[in-house]
């Protein structure tokens, strides 16, 4: 028997690449979509969301994908200086930045032949995010790619010490920091919760609390644009925020009550840059964070002061390693009911 042969199918086939990073899935997108329309990769971000939602739905959601699935679309950038432009793609809808995808994405860019001439010991890959220019560098020895560190946007402490009412759980503190995309952090101790040995659900039911909390109770915006206004997820923490050479575990519930198996990129990057506007932790300090629900390893540190609009803000380089786990080629026949994609909650 010959393989791959594609089975009876209508329509365009979707070809995807699937890597993970600490356990958190990515699924690339190599060929299937339609061109994306727009000036800017926020207006792409709009199109898509508008216009093409169904391929989302279709690759994320069972029967091809999971509730926790996690995908990128490769897009032309209007920048010159971006090697390649990326929207992601969640349960939800699309996040303005992540993290594990950004090192995910920069083994893909090197083994794929997106980067003409890769360089040793690393190669730099500039990577549009609806966030901003990100710059990431992969490890590249003897034809081989390795780790990914990359430089985040300017991240910062949107809030601190912001009291919330979350029903079954009085008034709570959090703090609020952005690192791509904005979250809430609590340390999952004031719910009586260890980010480590309790259960999923019970830390998603805290975390969404949380989130539904201070999206109705807390005006947030953002001095770059308006797209980036709006809380992606909470993130609950052991508590462990001044530095110390031992990892600190966090388990990030972002989207529709969607768990990052990893560390959480973009959330380590604003949890860094929470640490470092309550001086917990200095520049270039790197610590280890820890992901609760894999116990798989992200480092980060503080390399840099700037500003974004008025917020004293910090470049953050974070640092992991994704893998392989696949390649795909997804189809569809015109009389499956339920072909366009369904999710059990």
């Amino acid at each position: 028997m010959e393989f791959p042969k594609l089975p009876p199918h209508s329509g365009s086939v979707l070809s995807v690449v699937d890597m993970h990073t600490g356990g958190e899935p990515l699924r690339i997108i190599l060929s299937g979509y339609p061109e994306v329309k727009g000036d800017t990769i926020l207006a792409k971000r709009r199109y898509v969301r508008e216009h093409l939602d169904h391929l989302r739905k279709l690759l994320m959601f069972e029967p091809r994908g999971h509730y926790d699935m996690y995908g990128a679309l490769l897009v032309k950038s209007e920048l010159a200086e971006a090697d390649l432009g990326v929207l992601f793609m969640h349960n939800e809808g699309y996040s303005t930045m992540c993290g594990h995808a950004v090192i995910a994405l920069g083994r893909f860019a090197v083994d794929y032949g997106l980067i003409k001439e890769p360089t040793s010991p690393e190669t730099q890959i500039n990577i549009h995010c609806p966030c901003g220019l990100v710059k990431a560098f992969t490890q590249y020895s003897n034809g081989k790619t390795g780790a990914v560190r990359f430089h985040s946007v300017p991240a910062f402490a949107f809030a601190t010490d912001v009291s919330v009412s979350v029903p079954g759980y009085g008034s709570v503190t959090v703090d609020i920091s952005y690192g791509g995309a904005l979250y809430a952090f609590a340390s999952a101790e004031k719910f009586g919760l260890d980010v480590s040995k309790s259960k999923t659900r019970d830390l998603v039911d805290a975390a969404t609390a949380v989130s539904d909390a201070v999206k109705s109770q807390v005006k947030l915006y953002h001095p770059v644009s308006e797209d980036l206004a709006f809380l992606y997820g909470t993130i609950l923490t052991d508590g462990k925020d001044v530095f110390c050479e031992e990892p600190t575990a966090n388990v990030c519930v972002f989207a529709d009550a969607q768990v990052d198996r990893s560390p959480t990129g973009s959330g380590v990057t604003a949890r860094i840059a929470l640490q470092y506007h309550k001086g917990l932790i200095g520049l270039n300090q790197t610590r280890s964070f820890k992901s609760g629900a894999t116990g798989s390893v992200f480092t980060g540190k503080a390399i840099e002061e700037t500003m974004c609009g008025d917020f004293r803000a910090v470049v953050v380089e974070v640092t992991g390693h994704a893998h392989y786990s696949g390649v795909a080629s997804f189809t569809q026949e015109n009389d499956d009911p339920l072909s366009g994609g369904f999710l059990l909650r």
